[in-house]
């Protein structure tokens, strides 16, 4: 490994860098999350993103199937409103994501105010199963998606 790409590896790895980093990843979600107590969820169990100006989905307008995320920001707004229950019959995978941003957000919080190495400890242990741990959530946002698709025509 060269001088450079040590040295930049060691300025990453510092208090400030991480804090900045950490700060950056939990102000993201933080913003995620207030958005969605602020949309008031589709009771159809889709189209939420239209009240933030986005357009219809191309996927459903295209096929009259929904998209794999079908519902995703919806189930974050249940989320967000308290209706766990809900949120998951909605859009299984999307609740799930959004518990597993709350862990996010907590590791990222604590990062910031305190580096203790948390993110190289995950990273390290993720590492040799990172293939295994795609694969799984691919496979959950497919089954997520199968789910949606079976509500959708039942």
């Amino acid at each position: 490994m060269s001088h450079a790409i040590a040295r930049a590896s060691e300025l990453l790895r510092g208090p400030a860098a991480v804090r900045s980093m950490s700060l950056f990843v939990a102000v993201g979600i933080a913003i995620v999350f207030t958005i969605s107590a602020l949309v008031a969820p589709s009771p159809v169990g889709h189209g939420t993103h239209l009240q933030l100006g986005l357009g219809q989905c191309t996927f459903l307008q295209a096929t009259g199937w929904p998209c794999p995320m079908c519902g995703a920001t919806t189930s974050f707004a249940l989320m967000a409103h308290l209706h766990p229950i809900q949120a998951f019959l909605n859009q299984p995978f999307a609740a799930f994501l959004f518990l597993l941003s709350a862990v996010v957000f907590g590791i990222a919080g604590a990062e910031a105010v305190d580096p203790r190495g948390r993110w190289w400890r995950i990273f390290r242990a993720i590492e040799p199963v990172e293939s295994i741990l795609a694969a799984g959530f691919l496979g959950l946002m497919g089954l997520g998606w199968a789910y949606k698709a079976w509500i959708w025509i039942a």
